[in-house]
């Protein structure tokens, strides 16, 4: 059978498909993880909420987006297969590396190296599948592909909740089982090491991944599933893309509508477990499986749900692809500041998880539109661009944003709450960031004083939360202006 005939095939297809979810998952696993030990890792480097948002936020977002680019041009000319089993290798191998911090900076360097590699994934993947795809199927593949991003998030915190839950005597046990067993007195690793472990046992794995990908997924011929006719532009580079995006509003005001999404998002995942450690003492392994996983599996029924409907709307109202989103971002809006403000339980997770079922109907959306307004040969790059808008805004801003908003917040529960006057922000810092007895001690606090830093923290991060949400009210007013022109801008028509 020729490759062509074998890229054809709807079993190959499907495998494809598959494969690049997958893969798009073990994406999600390994940048999502730093928010499932996200309390572990403020209170081995002693963090305020500003700098944990600046590890979660600028930086990765900042590499992320720069390398997107160029990684996407070579995509839309060279070997994509090939370019994503490098990239997989990279990011494997410095979420490992993550868990041998040594220091703040040691992590921040090593989150540098995942967003490197993690550049190198999306945008080949999506080119790909439309290249597999014909127009009338995207939407429903997109969609399903795109729910990478909610299973990522829920097997991180399914893995990284078990695993960061396990006692040091485990981890050494296992290390000991490879002839390491003393790697933890070797590298100085102290206490409570579970979250190092989450991020070695979750990182090395992607080198293999990589090699099967390489070996086992061919590369399709350029446009392969278009109708006969549609326009192509031969290696387009970015200001090809660029110029032929210009004349596409709908690309652009979308764009901004699903970094706005991602603003709440990345700051919602990064505080989510921290709120509810500080404001129920829940540690984040129990936050990890009992919230995490259903929330991140609702999420992913919202993101199928969301490119199922698409699909079957579209017939009879072209720009659904657009108004879906923005009519669930506002649903969602409201049941999520109910959700933050329950007592833990099966009702919370419920009002909770119908905002995130809402919220992730959105995903699948910004892929189609994203590739369906530019012609086969600009949809990597037109991709990397989006991806860069998400990134800056979103994951670049939205957890220092998070961070920034809860320190605030924290400070002015302080001073409601602290009749002495005399505590500083500062201060409880240390003291919700103290783990034992003896480093509770050496700040000399009184026991109101502790108990006005835990609640102040606690609620700092409820109330930054709630305010964060309200950004999706822009954002689906973004949406709502891209379904008024996306009619006019579509080069692959749904049909």
């Amino acid at each position: 059978m020729e490759h062509r005939d074998i890229v054809g095939t709807p079993g190959y297809r499907l495998y494809v498909l598959l494969s690049l979810t997958f893969i798009y998952t073990l994406n999600f696993i390994d940048r999502n993880l730093l928010g499932v030990v996200g309390p572990q890792i403020r209170a081995e480097f002693g963090l305020s909420g500003t700098e944990y948002g600046f590890l979660n936020g600028p930086p990765f977002a900042l590499f992320y987006a720069l390398m997107g680019i160029p990684i996407a041009m070579a995509a839309d000319r060279f070997n994509r297969v090939a370019i994503m089993a490098l990239c997989i290798a990279i990011w494997s191998l410095m979420t490992a590396l993550c868990g041998f911090a040594s220091s703040f900076v040691f992590l921040l360097i090593a989150r540098i190296g995942v967003a490197i590699g993690e550049a190198g994934s999306t945008p080949p993947s999506n080119s790909i599948l439309a290249d597999y795809f014909k127009p009338k199927s995207r939407a429903n593949a997109l969609g399903i592909f795109a729910m990478g991003v909610t299973i990522g998030s829920a097997l991180a915190s399914g893995f990284g909740g078990v695993i960061v839950g396990l006692t040091d005597e485990t981890v050494v046990s296992f290390f000991a089982s490879v002839g390491i067993g003393d790697i933890h007195e070797q590298l100085g690793w102290g206490e409570n090491f579970g979250w190092r472990f989450a991020f070695i046992a979750l990182g090395l794995p992607g080198l293999v991944i990589a090699l099967i990908l390489f070996l086992t997924v061919k590369e399709p011929p350029r446009g392969f599933s278009d109708p006969p006719g549609t326009s192509r532009i031969e290696k387009a580079n970015i200001l090809e893309t660029l110029k032929e995006l210009g004349g596409k509003p709908t690309f652009w005001t979308m764009s901004i509508g699903a970094a706005l999404v991602a603003f709440v998002g990345y700051s919602m995942f990064a505080f989510q477990a921290l709120m509810m450690d500080g404001l129920h003492g829940m540690h984040s392994g129990t936050f990890a499986l009992q919230y995490g996983v259903p929330l991140a599996l609702i999420s992913a029924v919202g993101t199928f749900g969301g490119g199922y409907l698409t699909q079957m709307l579209t017939p009879r109202s072209t720009n659904a692809v657009a108004w879906i989103p923005a009519v669930g971002l506002i649903i969602a809006i409201p049941l999520y500041i109910a959700g933050f403000y329950m007592v833990p339980g099966l009702p919370q997770l419920a009002v909770w998880g119908a905002g995130a079922l809402f919220h992730y109907a959105y995903l699948g959306s910004q892929y189609t539109i994203g590739q369906g307004v530019v012609s086969a040969r600009s949809r990597a790059s037109a991709i990397a661009i989006l991806l860069f808008i998400v990134a800056v805004i979103g994951n670049g801003i939205g957890p220092l944003v998070g961070g920034i908003l809860s320190d605030l917040f924290m400070g002015m529960q302080i001073k409601q709450f602290d009749t002495s006057g005399l505590l500083t922000l500062e201060q409880c810092i240390k003291a919700v960031s103290a783990r034992t007895p003896e480093a509770v001690a050496a700040l000399g606090l009184s026991p109101e004083s502790m108990t006005v830093c835990k609640e102040a923290y606690g609620e700092g991060l409820r109330q930054s939360m709630a305010a964060v949400v309200l950004f999706f009210i822009p954002a689906s007013a973004f949406f709502y202006l891209a379904s008024r022109t996306l009619k006019k801008d579509l080069v692959a028509k749904p049909v």
